[in-house]
């Protein structure tokens, strides 16, 4: 329970300055742009999906440490295809220019991967 909230301590202003940035960014940079995604639901998935995966990631340190580094690459896999389905509606749809809507999910993507990385490695040499 300790890791939780050492977690949730950084995660949750990393979210919030995050998201505050994407929105403020999108709505004042990109005034005339209409985005297939608000910015709210590209980070509710993004906060849902690396949630998830840290639990995971915690589930399987106290029980199976040596395991961690796997699930890890899992949880990455699976969020992958997750974020593919998400853009399923997207890819189908007659967006004129879908690389800003792919961008504005992407970036905040890599940043909560990053974030994520930092807190397996530190699961991982932590036993």
């Amino acid at each position: 329970m300790h890791k939780l909230f050492a977690f949730l301590k950084y995660f949750i202003p990393f979210s919030v300055i995050l998201f505050v940035a994407q929105f403020f960014i999108t709505e004042k940079l990109f005034v005339g742009t209409v985005f297939f995604y608000q910015t709210w639901s590209i980070y509710a998935f993004h906060i849902i999906a690396t949630l998830l995966i840290y639990l995971f990631l915690l589930f399987v340190n106290k029980n199976f440490f040596d395991k961690t580094g796997f699930a890890f690459l899992a949880g990455s896999v699976l969020k992958m295809m997750a974020s593919v389905v998400f853009l399923v509606p997207l890819i189908q749809s007659d967006v004129n220019d879908p690389i800003i809507d792919v961008a504005a999910f992407f970036i905040p993507y890599f940043l909560f991967l990053f974030f994520e990385t930092i807190f397996a490695i530190r699961l991982i040499n932590n036993r």
